[in-house]
């Protein structure tokens, strides 16, 4: 089953800024988003994902990595506005 894109421009925007989330209620420790982005998420000793800093300049590991998660766990939302990235509204 393939991912939507994150947003209908699909891009990355140059300067935006992003807040990133885990839904721990969800996280499996499946490690995925450190694979994608080992700068950007690390697991508890519990195996939780969370990530390293949770408002981040936008950036295609860290959407990688949310788009990778099995259990789409992570969030990620514009700074500010609150506009969703990942997962995309329906």
């Amino acid at each position: 089953m393939g991912v939507p894109p994150a947003r209908a421009d699909s891009s990355v925007g140059a300067g935006d800024r992003w807040q990133v989330e885990v839904d721990r209620s969800l996280c499996i420790g499946s490690a995925s988003c450190v694979h994608h982005a080992p700068d950007g998420f690390r697991l508890d000793t519990g195996r939780q994902s969370h990530p390293v800093v949770p408002e981040t300049d936008a950036n295609e590991k860290v959407l990688a990595a949310a788009e990778a998660c099995p259990v789409e766990a992570i969030m990620i939302r514009l700074l500010g506005s609150g506009e969703p990235v990942f997962p995309p509204e329906e």
